[in-house]
């Protein structure tokens, strides 16, 4: 009988564990402490100098990067790891069409030269490699009128929105965006100036 109990407590403990272990890789029911010690520790980033802007949403990171570990950090190791100054413009193929750099120079815009853009079947990574940029975001709810429909080759689509706001983008920081974050990269602070990014297209499943 004693070794019938000691038999049960032993099963118990497994299961617990066991199913400890499942809910600690699944964020959705992650407390908002345990979210946010998750993502301060920044193991997800590999550990990457630069720091992560407080607008990124934790949770649906957190989500996200257990769905495609593997990709999310590839894709830090490759920002981790390359001399992001001196790389050609253009793509650089990480993964394929699952993970890719896409390398640029530019002048920022006025407002008025730009338009809110979502994706959907890619997150961007972007950083501001050198110069500064303002960055506008808001939830995609925020939609309002259309003014490109979606186009599925491109994974993009244009539109106005109701309201936002704005982030000073430089290379202290970088930044995270979601299909439910729309945004508006590229735009001048005052006068325009030279701006080099990296921006790295993460396909989602």
């Amino acid at each position: 009988m004693i070794r019938n109990f000691f038999t049960s407590i032993t099963m118990i403990v497994f299961l617990i564990g066991l199913f400890g272990c499942k809910s600690s890789k699944n964020p959705e029911t992650w407390s908002d402490k345990k979210l946010d010690e998750w993502f301060s520790k920044g193991e997800w980033n590999g550990g990457w100098s630069v720091q992560p802007d407080n607008s990124i949403d934790k949770r649906t990171l957190a989500i996200n990067y257990f769905k495609n570990k593997e990709r999310w950090d590839k894709a830090f190791n490759f920002l981790r790891n390359s001399n992001l100054s001196t790389l050609e413009t253009g793509r650089h193929n990480i993964d394929g069409d699952n993970l890719y750099a896409s390398i640029s120079e530019y002048l920022t815009k006025d407002e008025s030269e730009a338009r809110f853009e979502a994706h959907r079947k890619y997150v961007d990574i972007q950083y501001v490699v050198s110069g500064k940029e303002i960055i506008q975001i808001t939830p995609i709810a925020m939609r309002d009128t259309v003014f490109q429909e979606y186009d599925e080759t491109r994974d993009i689509e244009f539109f106005s929105v109701k309201e936002h706001k704005s982030l000073t983008a430089t290379p202290e920081r970088f930044y995270i965006f979601f299909p439910s974050d729309a945004h508006r990269p590229g735009l001048r602070i005052e006068a325009a100036d030279s701006v080099r990014k990296v921006v790295i297209k993460l396909r989602i499943d």
